[in-house]
């Protein structure tokens, strides 16, 4: 018989989770321990190193995403995706236990059109993106054999909030949107990503992907306005709705890069393809309605 493999996976309650929770559903090996905050708050460090022994592997979803918010919290932000990171990384060295740590696309300056590497020199934006990138520094210095890094952009998905709700509830309402046209990226369906992060510990428990920085995005580039269309046009809406914009047209607290666009050359060093193209994630997150046209 299969031994049992114990996942530890925290922020269990959110977008992302939630949807590695369903993956591991579908595996008869896997012994989840789901963590929300309100049962393993990660910023409490003696909590995580009493939470961690016994599994064979953590994946940690938990995370402080209110981007603009961080400006003004910054000690609070950093205090979930640095500093509570870095404890968890500690408490995965002390166990010899493996950590997914999943990052942002906003560690990056996004001033470059190129797609960025994994090994990409880092300069955040904003203090969210800085916030991140102390975690993955925690996670690659503490865990360097048995530590992984994944960042992705523009995450969307079946729960919680996200931009293509916003977008769908208003068009749905008659509204017109205006979506920015010059800030290019990678939008990511949360399920698929979820596959991939699930497949990339396995690969890390037998010891047969190594360890550091993957690009979990999804392949292409697009802008929000050419985002918002497609999926707008999937769920059978009118698209004529969404007409574009400039970035200058609506100022955000926090400031965000124009070209967030991630290169995907590691996997294939875990024996894994690259992320499928944006517009194949859309397609399956997102079924046309009955009667639409294909």
């Amino acid at each position: 018989m299969t031994r049992p493999v114990g996942w530890l996976v925290t922020g269990a309650a959110g977008m992302l989770g939630r949807e590695v929770l369903a993956v591991l559903r579908h595996d008869p090996t896997a012994r989840v321990t789901a963590t929300t905050r309100a049962a393993l708050d990660i910023t409490h460090a003696h909590a995580v190193r009493a939470a961690v022994p016994g599994h064979d592997i953590v994946l940690n979803a938990a995370a402080w995403t209110a981007v603009d918010l961080a400006e003004t919290h910054w000690s609070e932000a950093l205090a979930v995706n640095g500093e509570a990171v870095a404890g968890l990384a500690a408490a995965c060295a002390a166990a010899a236990v493996p950590l997914i740590h999943v990052s942002t696309d906003y560690v990056f300056r996004g001033d470059d059109p190129s797609p960025y590497p994994e090994y990409a020199a880092t300069a955040p934006l904003n203090a969210y993106g800085r916030s991140k990138l102390a975690g993955e520094r925690a996670v690659l210095e503490g865990l360097p054999a048995t530590g992984y890094v994944v960042r992705t952009s523009w995450l969307y998905g079946e729960h919680g909030r996200d931009f293509v709700k916003r977008v769908a509830r208003r068009v749905r309402a008659g509204e017109t949107v205006r979506v920015v046209d010059d800030q290019h990226g990678q939008p990511t369906w949360a399920g698929e990503l979820a596959v991939r992060l699930v497949e990339l510990g396995r690969r890390a428990i037998a010891r047969r992907a190594p360890a550091g920085i993957y690009h979990g995005s999804a392949g292409g580039r697009t802008t929000w306005f050419g985002f918002a269309r497609a999926a707008v046009t999937r769920l059978g809406l009118d698209p004529g709705l969404v007409h574009p914009c400039r970035t200058e047209d609506f100022p955000t607290a926090a400031a965000r890069p124009r070209y967030a666009v991630l290169g995907h050359d590691r996997w294939a060093l875990a024996g894994l393809p690259p992320p499928a193209p944006w517009q194949d994630m859309l397609r399956e997150a997102l079924p046309l309605p009955p009667g639409a046209a294909r």
